[in-house]
């Protein structure tokens, strides 16, 4: 239990995280995806880089380690530049909800890949938080490209992988940050050549706030890997859309976004489904103990 409540904090924590980051991200205005995807992981390679240091831990992986930690970093990479694409390509409400089908997909691939089977209630709250989901951001379809559309698709998946081999990575007893820095190192050298040939001066404000961005993005990649390390993704995928909550409250505060009562239903039935899921996993828990 005290594990499974360790997965549940550290990705509500990311959710506060990357919620911020997404704020951020918006503040810093019109640039180059390439430029912003560095920023995110640029800083989550400095800080587990200095904590790592600071542990007095070595930069060494076995090579037992190297194929899953390059799946997490391949898909998590392709995973970012999809969700940034689709952002610039669709409206933001449509890109966020197709970037939330990675519940859904780390639960999928945690089933054929890792054997964590799922109970009916767990796909029954996962659904329902999704269609809170839908209700909260609202995406409008009218206007929808296709290709961005499967590129949004396309990054919620790969999320979804990188998180089932980042699960995989901590039950076979690799540390979270270890984790943490392969990827984010893996993502910012992939990705630099792109943000040479495509880089766009900035202005002080920009660069303030993707420097916050990164530092967010930081915070947020560290707790996430760390929570799928704690608990399969069956037992905490579900509060992964806590997230939407608190950019809701965020954009109300920054950007004076007041939210609908249907988006304040999909809150309701979001916080609901997560009960749920809580109450089942702590109750059926306590049963089998």
């Amino acid at each position: 239990m005290k594990e499974k409540n360790k997965g549940i904090l550290f990705i509500l924590l990311a959710g506060v995280f990357f919620a911020s980051m997404t704020i951020c991200s918006r503040l810093a205005g019109e640039l180059p995806t390439m430029q912003k995807a560095f920023f995110r992981n640029f800083f989550a390679a400095m800080i587990a880089g200095f904590l790592l240091l600071r542990n007095k831990k070595d930069f060494r992986y076995p090579w037992k380690y190297i194929p899953t930690l390059l799946v997490r970093s391949i898909c998590g990479t392709i995973g970012i530049l999809c969700n940034f694409y689709a952002i610039d390509k669709l409206v933001v409400s449509d890109a966020n909800i197709l970037n939330k089908i990675s519940p859904f997909a780390a639960l999928i691939f945690s089933f054929f890949f890792l054997k964590e089977k799922m109970k009916p209630v767990q796909i029954f709250t996962l659904i329902g938080a999704f269609v809170g989901a839908i209700m909260v951001i609202q995406p409008n379809f009218s206007n929808f490209s296709f290709l961005p559309g499967i590129v949004g698709l396309l990054g919620g998946i790969m999320a979804g992988a990188a998180y089932t081999a980042v699960r995989y990575l901590g039950m076979k007893g690799l540390e979270s940050m270890k984790i943490v820095f392969f990827f984010s190192a893996f993502s910012c050298l992939s990705i630099l050549p792109f943000v040479i040939t495509g880089y766009q001066s900035m202005s002080s404000t920009q660069l303030i706030y993707l420097i916050l961005c990164g530092m967010f993005a930081a915070g947020g990649q560290i707790c996430i890997t760390k929570a799928y390390t704690y608990a399969p993704a069956k037992e905490i995928s579900i509060y992964d859309y806590f997230q939407i909550a608190v950019a809701a409250v965020l954009g109300f505060f920054i950007f004076e976004q007041i939210p609908n009562p249907l988006g304040l239903l999909g809150y309701m039935i979001i916080f609901a489904m997560s009960l749920i899921n809580w109450w089942n996993t702590n109750h059926t828990s306590k049963i089998q103990g």
